[in-house]
Protein backbone atom coordinates (compact mmCIF):
# COMPACT_ATOMS: atom_id res chain seq x y z
CA UNK A 1 0.00 0.00 0.00
CA UNK A 2 1.39 3.63 -0.80
CA UNK A 3 2.12 5.71 2.14
CA UNK A 4 1.67 9.73 1.65
CA UNK A 5 5.38 11.11 2.60
CA UNK A 6 6.50 14.72 3.12
CA UNK A 7 9.13 16.28 5.14
CA UNK A 8 9.17 19.94 6.22
CA UNK A 9 12.06 22.04 8.19
CA UNK A 10 10.46 24.35 11.35
CA UNK A 11 12.12 26.66 13.70
CA UNK A 12 10.57 25.93 17.64
CA UNK A 13 10.18 30.09 17.99
CA UNK A 14 8.91 29.16 21.16
CA UNK A 15 12.23 27.47 22.41
CA UNK A 16 14.03 30.91 21.83
CA UNK A 17 17.62 30.93 23.28
CA UNK A 18 19.19 33.99 25.54
CA UNK A 19 20.89 34.78 22.80
CA UNK A 20 18.00 35.20 20.06
CA UNK A 21 18.53 32.23 18.16
CA UNK A 22 15.67 29.66 17.61
CA UNK A 23 16.46 25.49 17.15
CA UNK A 24 15.26 23.91 13.84
CA UNK A 25 13.11 20.57 13.49
CA UNK A 26 12.70 18.40 10.52
CA UNK A 27 8.94 17.31 10.57
CA UNK A 28 8.31 14.10 9.04
CA UNK A 29 4.81 13.23 8.37
CA UNK A 30 3.47 10.09 6.66
CA UNK A 31 0.03 9.33 6.01
CA UNK A 32 -1.08 12.53 8.19
CA UNK A 33 1.04 11.17 11.13
CA UNK A 34 3.72 13.28 12.54
CA UNK A 35 6.94 12.64 13.88
CA UNK A 36 9.49 16.12 14.95
CA UNK A 37 13.36 15.25 15.34
CA UNK A 38 15.62 17.86 16.20
CA UNK A 39 18.24 18.69 13.92
CA UNK A 40 20.73 19.99 16.82
CA UNK A 41 21.47 23.30 15.34
CA UNK A 42 19.98 26.36 15.98
CA UNK A 43 19.76 29.82 14.03
CA UNK A 44 18.96 33.12 13.74
CA UNK A 45 15.32 33.35 12.87
CA UNK A 46 15.40 36.40 10.19
CA UNK A 47 18.20 34.49 8.59
CA UNK A 48 15.04 31.80 7.58
CA UNK A 49 13.42 31.06 4.40
CA UNK A 50 10.38 28.84 5.07
CA UNK A 51 9.44 28.73 1.16
CA UNK A 52 12.74 27.80 0.43
CA UNK A 53 13.76 25.91 3.59
CA UNK A 54 17.07 26.91 3.84
CA UNK A 55 18.94 30.06 5.04
CA UNK A 56 19.81 33.08 3.32
CA UNK A 57 22.55 34.83 3.12
CA UNK A 58 26.56 34.47 1.38
CA UNK A 59 28.01 34.24 4.63
CA UNK A 60 30.39 31.05 5.47
CA UNK A 61 27.87 30.23 8.46
CA UNK A 62 24.58 30.14 6.19
CA UNK A 63 26.44 28.12 3.59
CA UNK A 64 27.70 25.69 6.30
CA UNK A 65 24.25 25.27 7.90
CA UNK A 66 22.34 24.29 4.71
CA UNK A 67 24.94 21.78 3.74
CA UNK A 68 24.62 20.50 6.92
CA UNK A 69 20.62 20.20 6.13
CA UNK A 70 20.93 19.32 2.88
CA UNK A 71 22.91 15.97 4.76
CA UNK A 72 20.24 15.63 7.51
CA UNK A 73 17.71 15.67 4.53
CA UNK A 74 19.37 13.19 2.69
CA UNK A 75 19.62 10.96 5.56
CA UNK A 76 15.81 10.91 6.43
CA UNK A 77 14.96 10.77 2.89
CA UNK A 78 17.66 6.92 2.90
CA UNK A 79 15.79 6.07 6.11
CA UNK A 80 12.47 6.31 4.26
CA UNK A 81 13.88 4.20 1.63
CA UNK A 82 15.27 1.70 3.78
CA UNK A 83 12.21 1.45 5.88
CA UNK A 84 10.34 0.26 2.70
CA UNK A 85 12.86 -1.93 2.20
CA UNK A 86 13.01 -3.79 5.26
CA UNK A 87 9.64 -6.15 6.29
CA UNK A 88 8.86 -3.09 8.29
CA UNK A 89 5.79 -1.30 8.58
CA UNK A 90 6.83 2.40 7.06
CA UNK A 91 5.79 5.09 9.64
CA UNK A 92 7.20 8.23 10.74
CA UNK A 93 8.02 6.63 14.13
CA UNK A 94 10.07 4.23 12.26
CA UNK A 95 11.54 6.75 9.70
CA UNK A 96 12.66 9.04 13.12
CA UNK A 97 14.35 5.90 14.77
CA UNK A 98 16.44 4.90 11.79
CA UNK A 99 17.74 8.86 11.86
CA UNK A 100 17.61 9.19 15.02
CA UNK A 101 19.13 5.59 16.13
CA UNK A 102 17.08 4.97 19.28
CA UNK A 103 15.34 2.21 20.21
CA UNK A 104 12.05 1.84 18.25
CA UNK A 105 10.78 -1.88 20.38
CA UNK A 106 9.04 0.01 22.86
CA UNK A 107 6.69 1.28 19.72
CA UNK A 108 6.25 -2.23 18.39
CA UNK A 109 2.71 -4.08 19.17
CA UNK A 110 5.01 -7.42 20.67
CA UNK A 111 7.33 -6.50 22.79
CA UNK A 112 4.44 -3.67 24.64
CA UNK A 113 2.32 -7.16 24.88
CA UNK A 114 5.36 -9.60 25.70
CA UNK A 115 5.87 -6.31 28.70
CA UNK A 116 2.26 -6.93 30.07
CA UNK A 117 2.01 -10.78 30.32
CA UNK A 118 5.02 -10.06 32.44
CA UNK A 119 3.67 -7.99 34.45
CA UNK A 120 0.62 -9.76 35.32
CA UNK A 121 1.82 -12.94 35.87
CA UNK A 122 4.24 -11.28 38.44
CA UNK A 123 0.73 -10.69 40.18
CA UNK A 124 -0.33 -13.73 40.07
CA UNK A 125 -2.18 -14.89 42.01
CA UNK A 126 -2.61 -11.78 44.16
CA UNK A 127 -4.04 -9.88 41.89
CA UNK A 128 -5.11 -12.13 38.53
CA UNK A 129 -5.72 -15.48 38.43
CA UNK A 130 -3.67 -18.37 36.67
CA UNK A 131 -6.27 -18.67 34.17
CA UNK A 132 -6.51 -14.88 33.30
CA UNK A 133 -2.98 -14.81 32.44
CA UNK A 134 -2.71 -17.72 30.24
CA UNK A 135 -5.72 -16.37 28.36
CA UNK A 136 -3.51 -13.30 27.38
CA UNK A 137 -0.56 -15.43 26.58
CA UNK A 138 -2.69 -17.15 24.34
CA UNK A 139 -3.97 -13.63 22.95
CA UNK A 140 -0.31 -12.78 22.10
CA UNK A 141 0.18 -15.96 20.76
CA UNK A 142 -2.59 -15.46 18.23
CA UNK A 143 -1.90 -11.62 17.61
CA UNK A 144 1.60 -12.65 16.50
CA UNK A 145 0.14 -15.57 14.15
CA UNK A 146 -2.20 -12.86 12.86
CA UNK A 147 0.46 -10.65 11.71
CA UNK A 148 2.54 -13.12 9.74
CA UNK A 149 -0.19 -13.97 8.29
CA UNK A 150 -1.76 -11.03 6.94
CA UNK A 151 1.22 -8.40 6.93
CA UNK A 152 4.13 -10.93 6.40
CA UNK A 153 6.42 -9.41 9.34
CA UNK A 154 7.00 -10.39 12.61
CA UNK A 155 5.79 -7.39 14.45
CA UNK A 156 4.11 -4.20 13.49
CA UNK A 157 4.66 -0.75 14.39
CA UNK A 158 1.94 0.56 17.05
CA UNK A 159 0.82 3.59 14.90
CA UNK A 160 -0.02 1.25 11.96
CA UNK A 161 -2.78 -0.54 14.04
CA UNK A 162 -6.16 0.76 12.75
CA UNK A 163 -9.90 -0.30 12.47
CA UNK A 164 -8.78 -2.28 9.39
CA UNK A 165 -6.12 -4.40 11.82
CA UNK A 166 -8.48 -4.71 14.33
CA UNK A 167 -11.85 -6.18 12.29
CA UNK A 168 -9.51 -8.51 9.83
CA UNK A 169 -7.84 -9.34 13.20
CA UNK A 170 -11.29 -10.95 14.30
CA UNK A 171 -11.83 -12.24 11.12
CA UNK A 172 -8.66 -14.37 11.40
CA UNK A 173 -9.75 -15.81 14.51
CA UNK A 174 -13.01 -17.04 13.02
CA UNK A 175 -11.66 -18.53 9.86
CA UNK A 176 -8.00 -19.12 10.59
CA UNK A 177 -8.41 -20.24 14.16
CA UNK A 178 -12.04 -21.48 13.88
CA UNK A 179 -12.64 -19.34 16.79
CA UNK A 180 -16.11 -19.23 17.50
CA UNK A 181 -17.70 -15.32 17.56
CA UNK A 182 -17.59 -15.11 21.49
CA UNK A 183 -14.30 -16.59 21.62
CA UNK A 184 -12.58 -14.34 19.17
CA UNK A 185 -14.49 -11.13 20.81
CA UNK A 186 -12.97 -12.01 24.04
CA UNK A 187 -9.26 -12.56 22.05
CA UNK A 188 -9.65 -8.82 20.71
CA UNK A 189 -11.18 -7.35 23.90
CA UNK A 190 -7.57 -8.64 25.46
CA UNK A 191 -5.67 -7.04 22.65
CA UNK A 192 -7.71 -4.06 23.32
CA UNK A 193 -6.12 -3.64 27.09
CA UNK A 194 -2.54 -3.53 25.01
CA UNK A 195 -3.98 -0.66 22.70
CA UNK A 196 -5.61 1.20 25.55
CA UNK A 197 -1.86 1.17 27.63
CA UNK A 198 -0.71 2.47 24.38
CA UNK A 199 -3.52 5.38 24.38
CA UNK A 200 -2.86 5.94 28.08
CA UNK A 201 0.98 6.62 27.54
CA UNK A 202 0.36 8.26 24.84
CA UNK A 203 2.24 6.28 22.57
CA UNK A 204 -0.63 6.27 19.90
CA UNK A 205 -3.19 9.16 19.25
CA UNK A 206 -5.78 7.50 17.48
CA UNK A 207 -7.86 4.51 19.34
CA UNK A 208 -8.39 2.13 16.40
CA UNK A 209 -11.07 0.32 18.34
CA UNK A 210 -13.59 3.77 18.00
CA UNK A 211 -16.07 2.60 15.92
CA UNK A 212 -15.43 -1.53 16.86
CA UNK A 213 -18.69 -2.84 18.57
CA UNK A 214 -18.87 -6.59 18.24
CA UNK A 215 -20.20 -7.75 21.40
CA UNK A 216 -20.40 -11.01 23.35
CA UNK A 217 -23.38 -12.79 22.04
CA UNK A 218 -25.80 -14.64 24.45
CA UNK A 219 -25.45 -18.63 24.51
CA UNK A 220 -27.40 -21.39 25.89
CA UNK A 221 -25.03 -22.85 28.88
CA UNK A 222 -25.14 -26.51 29.50
CA UNK A 223 -26.93 -27.29 33.39
CA UNK A 224 -27.31 -31.14 34.92
CA UNK A 225 -31.17 -31.07 35.65
CA UNK A 226 -32.06 -33.01 39.36
CA UNK A 227 -32.48 -36.40 37.28
CA UNK A 228 -29.34 -36.31 35.60
CA UNK A 229 -27.23 -35.02 39.02
CA UNK A 230 -29.00 -37.88 41.07
CA UNK A 231 -28.05 -40.29 38.18
CA UNK A 232 -24.35 -39.40 38.64
CA UNK A 233 -24.36 -38.96 42.38
CA UNK A 234 -25.77 -42.51 42.97
CA UNK A 235 -23.55 -44.06 40.18
CA UNK A 236 -21.45 -46.47 41.58
CA UNK A 237 -17.77 -46.00 40.34
CA UNK A 238 -15.21 -48.92 40.16
CA UNK A 239 -12.19 -46.46 39.47
CA UNK A 240 -11.09 -44.32 42.82
CA UNK A 241 -10.38 -41.31 40.31
CA UNK A 242 -13.68 -41.25 39.03
CA UNK A 243 -15.34 -41.57 42.79
CA UNK A 244 -12.93 -38.96 43.26
CA UNK A 245 -13.78 -36.49 40.56
CA UNK A 246 -17.67 -37.22 40.49
CA UNK A 247 -17.50 -36.14 44.85
CA UNK A 248 -16.40 -32.82 43.51
CA UNK A 249 -18.03 -32.08 40.71
CA UNK A 250 -21.89 -32.76 42.89
CA UNK A 251 -19.65 -30.36 45.70
CA UNK A 252 -19.38 -28.12 43.23
CA UNK A 253 -22.95 -28.78 42.23
CA UNK A 254 -24.55 -28.22 45.78
CA UNK A 255 -22.14 -25.13 46.32
CA UNK A 256 -21.83 -23.21 42.95
CA UNK A 257 -18.02 -22.32 44.06
CA UNK A 258 -16.25 -22.36 40.82
CA UNK A 259 -13.05 -24.86 39.91
CA UNK A 260 -10.27 -22.06 41.51
CA UNK A 261 -12.30 -21.66 44.79
CA UNK A 262 -12.83 -25.02 45.09
CA UNK A 263 -9.29 -26.37 44.32
CA UNK A 264 -8.50 -22.84 47.23
CA UNK A 265 -11.36 -24.06 49.66
CA UNK A 266 -9.30 -24.67 53.23
CA UNK A 267 -10.61 -25.80 56.88
CA UNK A 268 -10.83 -22.05 57.69
CA UNK A 269 -13.58 -21.21 55.10
CA UNK A 270 -15.96 -22.93 56.78
CA UNK A 271 -17.78 -22.44 60.13
CA UNK A 272 -21.04 -22.08 61.73
CA UNK A 273 -23.60 -18.96 60.95
CA UNK A 274 -26.08 -17.27 62.04
CA UNK A 275 -28.36 -20.10 61.78
CA UNK A 276 -26.34 -22.48 63.33
CA UNK A 277 -24.97 -24.82 59.88
CA UNK A 278 -22.16 -24.77 58.45
CA UNK A 279 -21.33 -22.26 56.11
CA UNK A 280 -19.15 -21.32 53.51
CA UNK A 281 -17.22 -17.92 53.81
CA UNK A 282 -14.75 -16.85 50.90
CA UNK A 283 -14.04 -14.43 48.55
CA UNK A 284 -14.33 -15.47 44.91
CA UNK A 285 -10.66 -15.30 42.88
CA UNK A 286 -12.15 -14.34 39.98
CA UNK A 287 -13.78 -10.96 41.54
CA UNK A 288 -12.52 -10.89 45.21
CA UNK A 289 -16.11 -10.56 45.86
CA UNK A 290 -17.32 -12.43 48.45
CA UNK A 291 -19.30 -15.64 48.52
CA UNK A 292 -21.09 -16.83 51.70
CA UNK A 293 -23.05 -20.47 50.70
CA UNK A 294 -25.01 -22.20 53.53
CA UNK A 295 -23.97 -25.66 53.15
CA UNK A 296 -26.47 -28.30 51.59
CA UNK A 297 -26.49 -31.76 53.53
CA UNK A 298 -24.91 -33.65 50.43
CA UNK A 299 -21.86 -30.86 50.20
CA UNK A 300 -21.49 -31.46 54.40
CA UNK A 301 -21.10 -34.77 53.64
CA UNK A 302 -18.34 -34.94 50.93
CA UNK A 303 -16.45 -32.58 53.08
CA UNK A 304 -16.59 -35.43 56.02
CA UNK A 305 -15.58 -37.70 53.58
CA UNK A 306 -12.11 -36.43 52.42
CA UNK A 307 -11.68 -34.50 56.21
CA UNK A 308 -8.74 -37.45 56.48
CA UNK A 309 -7.18 -37.15 52.97
CA UNK A 310 -3.36 -37.13 53.09
CA UNK A 311 -3.44 -34.49 50.57
CA UNK A 312 -6.22 -32.11 52.01
CA UNK A 313 -4.14 -32.68 56.00
CA UNK A 314 -0.96 -31.23 53.69
CA UNK A 315 -2.16 -29.05 51.69
CA UNK A 316 -4.91 -27.54 54.19
CA UNK A 317 -7.45 -27.70 52.09
CA UNK A 318 -10.76 -28.87 52.73
CA UNK A 319 -10.97 -31.26 48.82
CA UNK A 320 -7.88 -33.04 47.14
CA UNK A 321 -9.03 -31.70 43.74
CA UNK A 322 -6.96 -32.39 40.68
CA UNK A 323 -6.13 -30.55 37.94
CA UNK A 324 -8.64 -28.74 35.55
CA UNK A 325 -7.82 -30.40 32.52
CA UNK A 326 -7.87 -33.63 34.64
CA UNK A 327 -10.95 -32.77 36.34
CA UNK A 328 -12.83 -31.57 32.78
CA UNK A 329 -11.17 -34.84 31.21
CA UNK A 330 -12.84 -37.64 33.75
CA UNK A 331 -15.97 -35.61 33.69
CA UNK A 332 -16.44 -36.41 30.12
CA UNK A 333 -15.84 -40.11 30.83
CA UNK A 334 -18.62 -39.68 33.98
CA UNK A 335 -20.93 -38.28 31.31
CA UNK A 336 -20.58 -41.71 28.87
CA UNK A 337 -20.48 -43.78 32.09
CA UNK A 338 -24.17 -42.12 32.69
CA UNK A 339 -25.67 -41.65 29.69
CA UNK A 340 -25.51 -38.10 30.15
CA UNK A 341 -25.38 -36.79 26.34
CA UNK A 342 -24.06 -33.13 27.46
CA UNK A 343 -20.47 -31.68 27.29
CA UNK A 344 -19.95 -31.65 30.95
CA UNK A 345 -17.17 -29.66 32.31
CA UNK A 346 -16.16 -28.11 35.92
CA UNK A 347 -18.09 -25.19 35.08
CA UNK A 348 -20.90 -26.99 34.21
CA UNK A 349 -21.35 -27.17 37.94
CA UNK A 350 -22.00 -23.40 38.67
CA UNK A 351 -24.27 -23.57 35.97
CA UNK A 352 -26.43 -26.59 38.00
CA UNK A 353 -26.51 -25.10 41.06
CA UNK A 354 -27.62 -21.24 39.92
CA UNK A 355 -30.37 -23.45 37.57
CA UNK A 356 -31.41 -26.54 38.82
CA UNK A 357 -30.61 -26.46 42.48
CA UNK A 358 -31.65 -22.69 43.48
CA UNK A 359 -33.65 -20.70 40.98
CA UNK A 360 -36.08 -23.74 39.89
CA UNK A 361 -37.14 -24.55 43.54
CA UNK A 362 -38.03 -21.34 44.38
CA UNK A 363 -34.41 -19.88 45.46
CA UNK A 364 -34.67 -15.41 44.75
CA UNK A 365 -32.27 -14.54 42.38
CA UNK A 366 -31.16 -12.18 44.79
CA UNK A 367 -30.22 -14.73 47.29
CA UNK A 368 -28.33 -16.81 44.02
CA UNK A 369 -26.71 -13.74 43.19
CA UNK A 370 -24.77 -13.52 46.51
CA UNK A 371 -24.35 -16.67 47.20
CA UNK A 372 -22.25 -16.90 43.73
CA UNK A 373 -20.23 -13.98 44.77
CA UNK A 374 -21.79 -11.70 41.97
CA UNK A 375 -21.60 -7.87 42.15
CA UNK A 376 -25.15 -7.00 40.33
CA UNK A 377 -28.35 -8.97 39.23
CA UNK A 378 -26.81 -9.01 35.70
CA UNK A 379 -24.01 -11.60 35.99
CA UNK A 380 -26.58 -13.82 37.62
CA UNK A 381 -29.09 -13.55 34.92
CA UNK A 382 -26.66 -15.07 32.49
CA UNK A 383 -27.51 -18.48 34.76
CA UNK A 384 -30.83 -17.38 35.39
CA UNK A 385 -33.07 -19.03 32.82
CA UNK A 386 -36.48 -20.33 33.55
CA UNK A 387 -36.77 -23.55 33.52
CA UNK A 388 -40.02 -24.90 31.97
CA UNK A 389 -40.81 -26.91 34.88
CA UNK A 390 -40.68 -24.28 37.07
CA UNK A 391 -43.00 -22.55 34.72
CA UNK A 392 -45.48 -25.07 34.57
CA UNK A 393 -45.23 -25.23 38.19
CA UNK A 394 -46.01 -21.86 38.86
CA UNK A 395 -48.99 -22.08 36.44
CA UNK A 396 -50.52 -24.95 38.42
CA UNK A 397 -50.84 -22.66 41.65
CA UNK A 398 -52.35 -20.33 39.65
CA UNK A 399 -54.67 -22.74 38.12
CA UNK A 400 -55.22 -24.22 41.65
CA UNK A 401 -56.10 -20.26 42.77
CA UNK A 402 -58.69 -19.60 40.03
CA UNK A 403 -60.40 -23.68 40.39
CA UNK A 404 -60.60 -22.52 44.43
CA UNK A 405 -61.96 -19.25 43.70
CA UNK A 406 -64.52 -20.92 40.70
CA UNK A 407 -65.97 -23.42 43.10
CA UNK A 408 -66.67 -20.86 46.00
CA UNK A 409 -69.66 -20.72 47.46
CA UNK A 410 -71.02 -17.30 46.00
CA UNK A 411 -69.71 -18.05 42.73
CA UNK A 412 -67.69 -14.55 42.05
CA UNK A 413 -64.11 -14.41 40.17
CA UNK A 414 -62.09 -12.21 41.30
CA UNK A 415 -59.27 -10.70 39.28
CA UNK A 416 -56.95 -7.98 39.73
CA UNK A 417 -55.35 -6.42 37.24
CA UNK A 418 -51.75 -4.40 37.98
CA UNK A 419 -51.32 -1.79 34.65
Amino acid sequence: MNKTFSLLFLLKKNKQKANGTVPLYARITIDGIPKEISCKRTIQPELWDNKLQRLVGRTTEVKSMNNYLKTFEQEIYDAHHMAMKDKTPVTAAVVKSKVTGTDQAKYMIVPIFKEHNRKMWALVPDEYAEGTAERYDTSLKHTESFIQWKYKVTDINIEDIDYEFVTEFEFYLKTERSCCHNTAVKYVKNFQKIINICLKNEWIIRDPFLKYEAKVREVERDYLTLIELRTIYQKKFVSERLRLVRDIFIFSCYTGLAYIDVKQLSPENISYGIDGIKWIFKNRQKTDGPSNIPMLPIASEIVDRYSESPKCLNENRVLPILSNQKMNSYLKEIADVCGIKKDLTFHVARHTFATSVTLSNGVPIESVSKMLGHKNLKSTQVYARVLDVKVSADMQVLRNKLQEIMNSEDGKVLLSYTG
